[in-house]
């Protein structure tokens, strides 16, 4: 298929822009450009939008809670924003957050992990498993349901939502319903063939992943661990059920499919969707880009089904 036309012209307005020396690439001043670049849009009106302090691995974290509806029962999705674990902020998911509250009728509260280089590999899987506990915990206070539970997140932030369910399943809760996993980041090795494909052009490059890579290992041989690379694991046995949504043009294509045949193989319930002619990061683009806005709706409507 062609780039989606939409797509196309999202392209365009960054070709002009060069791909920075990841050589010499410091994180704090990429990450202020790149969050910048990635500044929200207004989205959906919520009956109620907070800010929290939830619990992590290591102390507080800062997470945004929204409430689509003003009862005191709704079931919980809990998401992690995407951004190579290096970059990515509450706001710049603001609106996708804001999305996903209304179309799936459950309150979603958005985890800011702490990220990369200042805190590596495993602390971002252990802040958001740390972070889902402590919000089951404080589901009456909060205001939702917290046996009705959904984990949810794009890119690196897919990969963080199954590292999530893997804990949650190796330590027998909370429970976890349903894991709806837009382009997960799967496995580190970055030598797929949509690697080869898709390698500069297409918004995420092989080269910046690589970069993203080197920012959250200690040390390489981590890329084996299965909360790293979920494509390592042995099993997906305990997992839920699952949707996985890949893009044509994205590099990580080819892994997030890999991942959703083993999720098939090893009996896990899992509908995978491949967005023809579109690009990593697309979800994001709902609001402009008509094919986001129809996967985005597909993808809440399996979660709305699974928490009701």
């Amino acid at each position: 298929m062609p780039l989606d036309s939409q797509i196309a012209a999202v392209l365009q307005q960054f070709s002009a822009a060069p791909e920075p020396d990841y050589s010499t690439l410091d994180a704090v001043h990429y990450r202020q450009f790149a969050d910048n670049m990635l500044a929200p849009v207004p989205g959906e009106t919520m009956a109620e939008v907070r800010d929290l302090r939830v619990g992590g691995a290591e102390g507080e974290l800062d997470a945004r809670l929204y409430r689509p509806l003003d009862q005191q029962d709704l079931p919980l999705l809990v998401f992690f924003h995407g951004g190579g674990f290096v970059i990515g902020t509450l706001d710049t998911h603001d609106d996708l957050c804001r999305s996903l509250a209304k179309q799936v009728g459950a309150v979603v509260v958005s985890v800011a992990y702490r990220l990369a280089p200042e805190a590596r590999f495993p602390a971002a899987p252990l802040d958001c498993f740390a972070a889902t506990c402590w919000l089951v915990e404080h589901a009456a206070e909060l205001g939702f349901d917290g046996r009705r539970l959904a984990v949810a997140g794009d890119s690196a932030g897919g990969n963080l939502a199954l590292a999530v369910s893997r804990q949650a399943a190796q330590r027998q809760g909370p429970k976890i319903s349903y894991q709806c996993l837009f382009y997960p980041v799967t496995d580190g090795r970055c030598d797929s063939a949509s690697y080869q494909a898709f390698a500069e052009g297409y918004l995420l490059s092989r080269a910046m992943m690589g970069w993203f890579w080197q920012q959250y290992l200690v040390e390489p041989g981590q890329i084996d661990d299965p909360l790293a690379s979920p494509l390592a694991a042995d099993s997906v046995t305990g997992l839920p059920p699952t949707t996985l949504i890949t893009a044509e043009f994205d590099p990580l294509r080819d892994e997030g499919e890999a991942f959703a045949q083993r999720l098939l193989e090893g009996g896990v319930p899992t509908r995978v969707e491949r967005c023809d002619g579109m690009v990593h990061g697309f979800i994001s683009m709902a609001p402009f880009v008509e094919r986001a806005a129809q996967a985005l709706a597909a993808a809440a409507a399996d979660v709305r089904r699974a928490l009701n």
